[in-house]
């Protein structure tokens, strides 16, 4: 069994900083792409960043310049860094990552369970 657990939300002032924390634990064999998504109330779930095994990132235009994804292989984490934080940020944050476990020959998709953002004075 595969899962993905969040950590590090929260309520924050506008203009301060959270970071998120993933883990990937279960019977896994390798991980692929990470990333972070976001889904506010009412709104579809959409892409916050990306990173690839090797370390490439990619951002939503939305959070760039402000918001920093990184990972570290060898503990099976994703991290995202979260500067500069505004009300529009206010959403529950998801971890995805594509693992391949054991057992299994191809990457799946999993998600996390989700960790509540709230950006309010």
């Amino acid at each position: 069994q595969v899962q993905l657990v969040e950590s590090g939300g929260g309520l924050v002032q506008p203009g301060g900083s959270l970071r998120l924390s993933c883990v990937a634990s279960g019977s896994l064999f390798s991980i692929d792409a990470m990333a972070w998504y976001r889904q506010a109330p009412g709104k579809q779930r959409e892409l916050v960043a990306g990173i690839s095994r090797g370390g490439s990132t990619m951002y939503a235009d939305l959070v760039k310049d402000r918001f920093t994804i990184s990972r570290d292989n060898a503990k099976n984490m994703v991290y995202l860094q979260m500067n500069s934080l505004k009300p529009g940020d206010t959403a529950v944050y998801f971890c995805n990552a594509d693992i391949k476990p054991r057992g299994v020959s191809v990457y799946v998709k999993y998600w996390g369970q989700g960790t509540q953002v709230t950006v309010s004075s």
